[in-house]
């Protein structure tokens, strides 16, 4: 006598950092789903190895730069209809879309006027707290809930009519014990030479926005702390861009491009001058005090204000809701008083403590317990079944 059918997931993303989750989410749906699963869709080389088989390479609807996008128009296009047609001719249980929401909303559009009774999922909330609020309604009607990374946005999303949203957790949430410094890795960060965590980023636009502000912030800081070990952890693609910036620098920087090793600076840095972005979040998790700064182009500057709906670019600030961590950003980049508060950070005192003290409420703010992608995986299944229910 055979057994029940395997649960039969779509599941599309269209990025590495969807790829990412998306793996972790299969991972841990095989672990807790009581019979076999089946995954289809899209997804790169994580998501192939936890079993998806793909209906074509994820990098056909990767596009980072204007560029790249207007020039492969035609084929995410044609992609986005591939995906909806493929949903359409073989309906599986459920369908998850993971991050990319230029592509994974518009697919998810077109199943559900084909597929009404399916249940679509949407991985990561899209940042409508930030900018373009009405994406939050205009996605109601497509999804049957959405899995937020943040504490705060299911309650962003509600205000806004979006569809009902879980609070599943961050995946830095799943790295901690990488993140944390043991007894000796703490004795280390409070012994000379300080650890400085130099980070301006990983776009090349970026690096080439932030480079020379960072130079002249350390060689205002080092003349006040000469005894400083500088760290720059990059990515290894960004290692020739890196080195051409720091060459220009009047100090030194050691390069890390491994992860492991990147984990290991983390876990000794006494301090970080970093660009806004989700390290900022890596760094207050590990508990690194932190001075924060970004650029963004002139025109997108200039506009930004009229269209962004927060105080802060620095995500632990707005997880605490509080400027826990300090942050310099475009026309207020100061380097003399992002040195001066570098040094203060370094040797200790108010400013440090206090930064460290709003660190520690993250947990508790964040939440605990299970891994992030284990209440992913549950909220699907948990979908699944409530959508079953009434079908």
């Amino acid at each position: 006598m055979s057994g029940p059918a395997p649960l039969d997931v779509f599941i599309v993303a269209g990025e590495e950092s969807g790829d990412v989750l998306g793996a972790g989410l299969m991972a841990e749906l095989t672990a807790l789903h009581a019979g076999a699963v089946r995954f289809r869709g899209v997804g790169g080389a994580r998501m192939q190895a936890q079993g998806l088989v793909p209906l074509f390479p994820m990098e056909d609807i990767t596009a980072m730069g204007f560029a790249q996008v207007i020039g492969g128009l035609p084929r995410i296009l044609r992609r986005m209809g591939e995906t909806a047609r493929a949903i359409v001719a073989q309906p599986p249980d459920i369908l998850v879309m993971v991050d990319a929401p230029d592509f994974t909303h518009r697919v998810a559009r077109k199943v559900r006027a084909r597929l009404p009774k399916l249940p679509i999922v949407k991985y990561v909330a899209p940042t409508v707290w930030v900018w373009r609020p009405g994406r939050a309604k205009a996605m109601a009607p497509d999804f049957d809930r959405v899995l937020a990374l943040l504490p705060f946005e299911p309650e962003a999303m509600h205000a806004l009519g979006g569809p009902p949203t879980t609070y599943v957790g961050h995946p830095l949430l799943g790295e901690l014990t990488t993140l944390r410094p043991s007894a000796e890795e703490a004795a280390r960060r409070a012994s000379p030479p300080p650890v400085l965590l130099v980070l301006p980023g990983s776009r090349r636009a970026e690096l080439a926005r932030l480079g020379a502000t960072f130079g002249e912030v350390l060689a205002r800081l080092t003349a006040e702390l000469p005894d400083l070990d500088l760290v720059l952890p990059t990515l290894p693609g960004r290692r020739a861009q890196v080195e051409e910036m720091v060459a220009s620098w009047p100090v030194k920087s050691r390069i890390l491009v491994e992860d492991e090793d990147k984990r290991a600076a983390f876990r000794v840095a006494r301090a970080a001058l970093a660009a806004s972005g989700t390290v900022t979040l890596e760094l207050a998790l590990a508990g690194v005090p932190t001075v924060a700064a970004y650029r963004v182009p002139w025109l997108e500057g200039r506009i930004a204000p009229f269209f962004i709906r927060v105080k802060t670019a620095i995500l632990p600030n707005l997880i605490l809701d509080e400027p826990a961590m300090p942050e310099y950003l475009q026309w207020h980049i100061d380097p003399p008083a992002m040195a001066a508060q570098l040094a203060r950070l370094i040797v200790g005192g108010p400013e440090r403590e206090a930064q460290l003290s709003a660190f520690a409420r993250l947990d508790a703010v964040m939440g605990e317990g299970e891994p992030p992608s284990r209440r992913a995986a549950r909220a699907v299944l948990e979908t699944l079944a409530a959508r079953r229910s009434v079908a």
